[in-house]
């Protein structure tokens, strides 16, 4: 018995340590893309209680928060952003010599960041990573109207042309879960 015992002992802790936290799986996702703009997120400037003469207040335009102020924040507190590669990325590879223009111009865009993904929270938490080819690893930190299910996502970017040419886009996307 003392026999077995030591080898139990001994492999209860490895396959602990060895099995991680996060769970990865690899899904087929139909990714579209949003930016900040009154078109994508359903705000508008001024209310009609002032005439919209207040046009540097921006309120909700529809849904259940209609006619609050809206600030730009997701559903989890955040401001949303895109997805910066930071000087040591892939990018940095294939282009070295942008690594001193980057370091002089841009110092505080050193270490890469996550973009902002909006998605059903029953199925993918805040706080889900997701590396979606093509735009690069996102968090989920928001939740979109018209985003349902385990199958959509909406990614963040910071102009309305290039969301616009992101389109939509059915792709396999590297998920792990908190």
């Amino acid at each position: 018995m003392k026999k077995l015992l030591l080898p139990l002992i001994l492999l209860v802790p490895f396959l602990l340590l060895s099995g991680g936290c996060a769970q990865k799986h690899i899904n087929s996702i139909e990714a579209t893309a949003y930016c900040g703009c009154g078109q994508c997120c359903d705000w508008e400037r001024g209310s009609w209680t002032y005439l919209k003469l207040d046009f540097w207040n921006r309120y909700v335009s529809k849904g259940a928060r209609k006619g609050r102020y809206y600030d730009g924040r997701t559903a989890s507190g955040t401001f949303p952003r895109e997805v910066e590669k930071g000087f040591f990325s892939f990018d940095s590879l294939q282009r070295p010599w942008m690594i001193p223009v980057r370091i002089i111009l841009f110092p505080w865009k050193f270490l890469p960041h996550d973009g902002t993904i909006a998605a059903d929270t029953s199925y993918f938490p805040f706080g889900t990573r997701m590396f979606v080819p093509g735009y690069g690893w996102g968090t989920v930190e928001d939740r979109g109207g018209a985003i349902k299910g385990p199958r959509r996502i909406d990614l963040y970017f910071s102009s309305h042309n290039d969301a616009l040419n992101w389109g939509r886009r059915r792709i396999e996307v590297e998920v792990h879960r908190p």
